[in-house]
Protein backbone atom coordinates (compact mmCIF):
# COMPACT_ATOMS: atom_id res chain seq x y z
CA UNK A 1 0.00 0.00 0.00
CA UNK A 2 2.84 2.35 0.80
CA UNK A 3 4.28 1.81 -2.67
CA UNK A 4 0.92 2.59 -4.25
CA UNK A 5 0.55 5.86 -2.35
CA UNK A 6 4.12 6.79 -3.17
CA UNK A 7 3.53 6.21 -6.89
CA UNK A 8 0.42 8.44 -6.79
CA UNK A 9 2.31 11.18 -4.98
CA UNK A 10 5.20 11.00 -7.47
CA UNK A 11 2.71 11.10 -10.35
CA UNK A 12 1.08 14.24 -8.96
CA UNK A 13 4.50 15.83 -8.49
CA UNK A 14 5.64 14.90 -12.01
CA UNK A 15 2.57 16.58 -13.52
CA UNK A 16 3.13 19.72 -11.40
CA UNK A 17 6.79 19.80 -12.45
CA UNK A 18 5.77 19.13 -16.10
CA UNK A 19 8.14 16.15 -16.21
CA UNK A 20 6.64 14.22 -19.14
CA UNK A 21 9.22 11.42 -19.14
CA UNK A 22 8.75 10.82 -15.41
CA UNK A 23 4.97 10.69 -15.82
CA UNK A 24 5.35 8.02 -18.53
CA UNK A 25 7.75 6.02 -16.36
CA UNK A 26 5.37 6.13 -13.39
CA UNK A 27 2.30 5.27 -15.46
CA UNK A 28 4.07 2.24 -16.94
CA UNK A 29 5.18 1.15 -13.46
CA UNK A 30 1.61 1.50 -12.20
CA UNK A 31 0.30 -0.80 -14.94
CA UNK A 32 3.12 -3.33 -14.38
CA UNK A 33 2.06 -3.63 -10.74
CA UNK A 34 -1.55 -4.31 -11.78
CA UNK A 35 -3.12 -1.31 -10.08
CA UNK A 36 -6.40 0.25 -11.24
CA UNK A 37 -5.83 2.71 -14.13
CA UNK A 38 -8.76 4.91 -13.10
CA UNK A 39 -7.20 5.48 -9.69
CA UNK A 40 -3.95 6.68 -11.25
CA UNK A 41 -5.86 9.03 -13.55
CA UNK A 42 -7.93 10.65 -10.80
CA UNK A 43 -5.69 10.43 -7.73
CA UNK A 44 -2.42 10.95 -9.61
CA UNK A 45 -2.68 12.86 -12.89
CA UNK A 46 -5.87 14.86 -12.33
CA UNK A 47 -4.95 15.63 -8.72
CA UNK A 48 -1.64 17.05 -9.93
CA UNK A 49 -3.43 19.17 -12.53
CA UNK A 50 -5.68 20.58 -9.82
CA UNK A 51 -2.60 21.91 -8.02
CA UNK A 52 -1.43 23.40 -11.33
CA UNK A 53 -4.76 25.23 -11.57
CA UNK A 54 -4.25 26.65 -8.07
CA UNK A 55 -0.71 27.77 -8.93
CA UNK A 56 -2.02 29.47 -12.06
CA UNK A 57 -4.75 31.25 -10.09
CA UNK A 58 -2.09 32.56 -7.68
CA UNK A 59 0.09 33.79 -10.57
CA UNK A 60 2.85 31.36 -9.59
CA UNK A 61 2.44 29.50 -12.88
CA UNK A 62 1.74 31.12 -16.23
CA UNK A 63 0.36 29.88 -19.55
CA UNK A 64 3.56 28.12 -20.78
CA UNK A 65 3.89 26.12 -17.53
CA UNK A 66 0.21 25.13 -17.57
CA UNK A 67 0.48 23.90 -21.16
CA UNK A 68 3.57 21.82 -20.34
CA UNK A 69 1.77 20.33 -17.33
CA UNK A 70 -1.17 19.43 -19.58
CA UNK A 71 1.25 17.73 -22.00
CA UNK A 72 2.64 15.67 -19.11
CA UNK A 73 -0.88 14.71 -18.02
CA UNK A 74 -1.85 13.61 -21.54
CA UNK A 75 1.35 11.55 -21.82
CA UNK A 76 0.23 9.61 -18.75
CA UNK A 77 -3.34 9.32 -20.03
CA UNK A 78 -2.12 7.75 -23.28
CA UNK A 79 -0.52 4.94 -21.28
CA UNK A 80 -3.31 4.47 -18.72
CA UNK A 81 -6.45 4.77 -20.87
CA UNK A 82 -6.08 1.41 -22.70
CA UNK A 83 -6.07 -0.29 -19.28
CA UNK A 84 -9.32 1.24 -18.01
CA UNK A 85 -11.81 -1.52 -17.20
CA UNK A 86 -14.26 -2.19 -20.04
CA UNK A 87 -17.31 -1.28 -17.95
CA UNK A 88 -15.78 2.11 -17.07
CA UNK A 89 -14.60 2.80 -20.60
CA UNK A 90 -17.93 2.16 -22.32
CA UNK A 91 -20.08 4.23 -19.99
CA UNK A 92 -20.07 7.90 -21.01
CA UNK A 93 -21.12 10.07 -18.09
CA UNK A 94 -22.69 12.68 -20.33
CA UNK A 95 -22.23 14.99 -23.30
CA UNK A 96 -20.81 18.48 -22.69
CA UNK A 97 -20.51 21.56 -24.90
CA UNK A 98 -17.92 23.99 -23.55
CA UNK A 99 -16.43 27.28 -24.68
CA UNK A 100 -15.42 30.84 -23.80
CA UNK A 101 -18.03 33.40 -24.84
CA UNK A 102 -17.71 35.91 -27.67
CA UNK A 103 -15.23 38.73 -27.07
CA UNK A 104 -13.20 36.75 -24.53
CA UNK A 105 -9.95 35.02 -25.53
CA UNK A 106 -9.03 33.64 -22.08
CA UNK A 107 -9.24 29.87 -22.11
CA UNK A 108 -6.82 28.37 -19.57
CA UNK A 109 -9.54 27.92 -16.94
CA UNK A 110 -11.90 26.49 -19.54
CA UNK A 111 -9.20 24.09 -20.71
CA UNK A 112 -8.62 22.83 -17.16
CA UNK A 113 -12.33 22.14 -16.73
CA UNK A 114 -12.39 20.41 -20.13
CA UNK A 115 -9.46 18.24 -19.05
CA UNK A 116 -11.31 17.13 -15.91
CA UNK A 117 -14.43 16.29 -17.93
CA UNK A 118 -12.43 14.22 -20.43
CA UNK A 119 -10.58 12.37 -17.68
CA UNK A 120 -13.89 11.61 -15.95
CA UNK A 121 -15.37 10.05 -19.10
CA UNK A 122 -17.57 12.83 -20.50
CA UNK A 123 -17.89 13.32 -24.25
CA UNK A 124 -16.65 16.90 -24.67
CA UNK A 125 -17.30 19.24 -27.60
CA UNK A 126 -14.93 22.17 -27.15
CA UNK A 127 -15.90 25.27 -29.14
CA UNK A 128 -12.73 27.11 -28.10
CA UNK A 129 -12.55 30.81 -27.24
CA UNK A 130 -14.28 33.95 -28.53
CA UNK A 131 -17.26 31.77 -29.51
CA UNK A 132 -20.23 33.45 -31.26
CA UNK A 133 -23.16 33.22 -28.87
CA UNK A 134 -25.48 31.41 -31.30
CA UNK A 135 -22.83 28.69 -31.76
CA UNK A 136 -23.47 27.34 -28.24
CA UNK A 137 -27.15 26.84 -29.08
CA UNK A 138 -26.40 25.27 -32.46
CA UNK A 139 -23.88 22.83 -30.95
CA UNK A 140 -26.18 21.86 -28.08
CA UNK A 141 -28.96 21.03 -30.53
CA UNK A 142 -26.55 19.20 -32.88
CA UNK A 143 -25.05 17.01 -30.15
CA UNK A 144 -28.08 16.82 -27.83
CA UNK A 145 -25.64 17.72 -25.05
CA UNK A 146 -26.72 17.22 -21.43
CA UNK A 147 -24.68 20.20 -20.26
CA UNK A 148 -23.45 23.51 -21.70
CA UNK A 149 -20.51 25.20 -19.96
CA UNK A 150 -19.87 28.90 -20.55
CA UNK A 151 -16.67 30.62 -19.50
CA UNK A 152 -15.87 34.33 -19.19
CA UNK A 153 -12.89 35.97 -17.54
CA UNK A 154 -13.86 39.60 -18.18
CA UNK A 155 -16.84 41.46 -16.74
CA UNK A 156 -17.40 43.03 -20.17
CA UNK A 157 -18.08 39.63 -21.76
CA UNK A 158 -20.26 38.25 -18.95
CA UNK A 159 -23.55 39.61 -20.41
CA UNK A 160 -22.95 37.28 -23.35
CA UNK A 161 -23.49 34.39 -20.96
CA UNK A 162 -26.95 35.70 -20.07
CA UNK A 163 -27.88 35.95 -23.75
CA UNK A 164 -26.74 32.37 -24.42
CA UNK A 165 -28.68 31.09 -21.40
CA UNK A 166 -31.85 32.83 -22.62
CA UNK A 167 -31.43 31.36 -26.12
CA UNK A 168 -30.76 27.87 -24.73
CA UNK A 169 -33.75 27.96 -22.38
CA UNK A 170 -35.99 29.02 -25.26
CA UNK A 171 -34.88 26.12 -27.47
CA UNK A 172 -34.31 23.45 -24.81
CA UNK A 173 -35.68 24.24 -21.32
CA UNK A 174 -34.23 21.05 -19.80
CA UNK A 175 -30.57 21.51 -20.72
CA UNK A 176 -28.25 22.06 -17.75
CA UNK A 177 -26.04 25.16 -17.87
CA UNK A 178 -22.87 25.83 -15.91
CA UNK A 179 -21.02 29.15 -15.96
CA UNK A 180 -17.50 29.88 -14.75
CA UNK A 181 -14.60 32.32 -14.70
CA UNK A 182 -12.99 34.76 -12.30
CA UNK A 183 -15.88 37.28 -12.14
CA UNK A 184 -18.61 34.63 -11.84
CA UNK A 185 -20.28 34.08 -8.44
CA UNK A 186 -23.30 32.27 -7.04
CA UNK A 187 -25.16 35.56 -7.40
CA UNK A 188 -24.32 35.58 -11.12
CA UNK A 189 -25.77 32.07 -11.42
CA UNK A 190 -29.02 33.28 -9.86
CA UNK A 191 -29.19 36.51 -11.89
CA UNK A 192 -28.46 34.85 -15.24
CA UNK A 193 -30.62 31.77 -14.71
CA UNK A 194 -27.80 29.21 -14.90
CA UNK A 195 -27.81 25.98 -12.90
CA UNK A 196 -24.41 26.14 -11.23
CA UNK A 197 -20.85 27.39 -11.15
CA UNK A 198 -17.64 25.76 -9.95
CA UNK A 199 -14.96 27.55 -7.99
CA UNK A 200 -12.34 25.30 -9.60
CA UNK A 201 -12.08 22.43 -12.08
CA UNK A 202 -12.79 19.74 -9.47
CA UNK A 203 -15.94 21.40 -8.13
CA UNK A 204 -17.10 22.06 -11.70
CA UNK A 205 -16.75 18.35 -12.40
CA UNK A 206 -18.72 17.45 -9.25
CA UNK A 207 -21.50 19.87 -10.25
CA UNK A 208 -21.53 18.47 -13.79
CA UNK A 209 -21.94 14.89 -12.59
CA UNK A 210 -24.71 15.96 -10.21
CA UNK A 211 -26.58 17.90 -12.92
CA UNK A 212 -26.31 15.19 -15.57
CA UNK A 213 -27.52 12.60 -13.06
CA UNK A 214 -30.57 14.71 -12.20
CA UNK A 215 -31.29 15.29 -15.89
CA UNK A 216 -31.16 11.57 -16.65
CA UNK A 217 -33.40 10.82 -13.66
CA UNK A 218 -35.91 13.35 -15.00
CA UNK A 219 -35.81 11.69 -18.44
CA UNK A 220 -36.32 8.25 -16.86
CA UNK A 221 -39.40 9.46 -14.98
CA UNK A 222 -40.93 10.80 -18.20
CA UNK A 223 -40.39 7.42 -19.88
CA UNK A 224 -42.21 5.51 -17.12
Amino acid sequence: MAEKEQLLEEMRKAVIEFDEDRVKELANRWIELGYDANEAIFEGLAAGMEVVGELFAKNEYFVPEVLMCADALYAGLDILRPHIKAEDRTETKGVVVIGTVEGDVHDIGKNLVKLMFEVAGFEVHDLGKDVPLEKFVEEQLRTDADLVCLSAMMTTTMPGMKKVIEMLRERNPNVKIMIGGAPVSEKTVEMYGADATGKDAASALEEAIRMVSSLREMKRRKEI
